[in-house]
């Protein structure tokens, strides 16, 4: 943050560099992040429905044509990750073979991003298509 001095006679003070600086004016519209592809397909396999680890590696590499394989650590990393980012929750715990099963939903939260994301994919595929066509066309 920059520090001003006061002006005499002005309203340039520190408080009003604050003001400014934490304004939702200036923070409102300001986009996050582009989610990484990894995060967008654990999301996607979650928007399915609860799973768990397992289940999320398999369905990955299901949704992903087999181009993205998820290894248990990056996984673990990711889903601690999205715990924080309160984009997924923990739906539930059962004991399999005398081990843990973790399974793994969205939350709202979750639903909404990976939805903004979505759209976003989609209208950049739809331009990427529609210059592609206009430049096969002047090709010719």
């Amino acid at each position: 943050m920059s520090r001003t001095k006061h002006v005499k006679g002005g309203h340039n003070t520190e408080l009003d560099q604050l003001r400014i600086d934490s304004s939702p004016i200036y923070t409102a519209d300001v986009p996050k992040r582009t989610m990484q592809e990894a995060t967008f397909l654990i999301l996607t396999s979650l928007a399915a429905g609860s799973q768990h680890g397992y289940g999320i590696i398999s369905d990955v590499a299901v949704i992903s044509d087999g181009r993205v394989r998820l290894r248990a650590g990056t996984l673990y990393s990711a889903l601690d990750r999205l715990r924080l980012d309160a984009l997924i929750t923990v739906d539930h715990e059962e004991i399999v073979e005398n081990r843990l099963r973790r399974y793994y939903r969205l939350t709202p939260e979750g639903s909404r991003q990976l939805g903004t994301e979505a759209v976003r994919f989609q209208s950049n595929a739809a331009t990427a298509i529609a210059r592609l066509r206009v430049a096969e066309g002047m090709a010719t």
